[in-house]
């Protein structure tokens, strides 16, 4: 088991007995991979922070019903990943038009190439398809992981990683 696996358990057990010291750890130790997940998808730094935050509030909220048994991440990342599309999709419903902020997208890891490229082809992207791309290639769960997170038919996750991969492959051709 993994040292932050290991002392997660004991985290969750502290801030569920309303250890802030606990809380904090918890925070720490995902933060920095829930709030990228929320970039990566909305492509808006302050909507990002926002997101990020309120997954995490709503998270803390609901430990008292979460299972220790399992990994507190995938339980987050739903949260922020649902969250993120729902966000990008009342921002497109309201039709605003912003310029994306690559700079925080700079250090995606995979699929390879030019980060700003990359930034730039998951853009264009829709919510869906950033939100499962994200997932998979910087939060590196399985298809079947991602489907049970989004509550979606595993054909479906399959079909949007690859629709996805395919316009980021043109964008990057």
């Amino acid at each position: 088991m993994a040292p932050v696996r290991r002392h997660e358990r004991a985290w969750i057990r502290g801030a569920q007995s309303g250890s802030v010291a606990d809380l904090e750890q918890l925070f720490r130790a995902h933060w920095p991979r829930a709030h990228r997940a929320a970039y990566l998808i909305v492509h808006d730094a302050a909507a990002a922070e926002d997101i990020a935050q309120e997954a995490f509030i709503a998270a803390l909220r609901a430990l008292d019903r979460f299972d220790r048994r399992r990994p507190f991440a995938p339980w987050l990342h739903r949260i922020v990943a649902n969250r993120a599309i729902d966000w990008a999709r009342a921002r497109a419903a309201r039709a605003e038009v912003a310029l994306p902020d690559v700079a925080g997208a700079h250090s995606a890891e995979r699929p390879s190439g030019d980060p700003e490229a990359l930034a730039a082809g998951l853009v264009e992207l829709t919510p869906e398809h950033r939100a499962v791309i994200v997932l998979r290639y910087l939060l590196d769960y399985t298809p079947g992981e991602i489907a049970d997170l989004l509550d979606l038919p595993r054909g479906t996750v399959n079909s949007r990683l690859r629709r996805a991969l395919d316009r980021l492959g043109e964008r990057l051709a």
